[in-house]
């Protein structure tokens, strides 16, 4: 039985990489960046007992899809708290249809959940990678609000192979990133229909 492939690649594929070659006028479809990996990382509070952990890296895990992997310190801060080999973190990388898939249930089901939401910062690294910081995970529908007893907050890195911050942006708009209006796009589009109201 084949497999089926993730509406949102296939999107990509079908939708997002021809618009990128004629806005950009790329000459072979391997120029077009594409997203390479997602990462996801939560920070573990130093006085957190085996059993937070565990709930932790139950909660990753539904929202990955994949067994996370912890981070431990590598030593000893007293002012902190913090014995070397403690727990400090869990993190997890997805690549191909996880990837995919999880992209897709991020941008259709988790950031429209947010109350009073208005769109993502528009600023990328630099190097066309997009971070996105989540302050209450449970905006995911695979985590059981009931079973949580601590709220954690979620960094999310989208890696891609573009080659400037413009790129990436162009790239993750295409894709559905629900990038937040700046004042001057608001005022340009208000003068916009003005215009064409006259």
């Amino acid at each position: 039985m084949s497999k089926k492939t993730p509406f949102l690649k296939q999107h990509y594929t079908e939708q997002v990489v021809p618009a990128l070659v004629k806005s950009r006028g790329y000459k072979n479809t391997h120029e077009v960046p594409k997203i390479t990996k997602i990462s996801l990382n939560t920070g573990i509070d130093a006085e957190a007992d085996k059993n937070q952990i565990a709930d932790i890296q139950r909660d990753l895990s539904a929202i990955a899809g994949q067994k996370p992997v912890l981070s431990k310190s590598k030593k000893a801060i007293s002012n902190f708290k913090l014995r070397q080999g403690q727990v400090v973190g869990a993190h997890v990388t997805l690549r191909g249809d996880r990837m995919w898939d999880f992209l897709y249930r991020l941008l259709a089901v988790a950031l429209p959940t947010i109350r009073d939401f208005r769109g993502v910062g528009s600023k990328l690294d630099g190097q066309g990678n997009y971070n996105l910081g989540i302050s209450d995970f449970t905006i995911f529908p695979e985590i059981t609000v009931e079973n949580v007893k601590k709220t954690m907050g979620l960094d999310i890195t989208i890696v891609t192979t573009a080659d400037s911050d413009e790129e990436g942006r162009e790239l993750l708009k295409l894709l559905g990133m629900p990038f937040r209006r700046t004042e001057a796009q608001v005022a340009a589009d208000a003068a916009a229909a003005k215009t064409n109201a006259a």
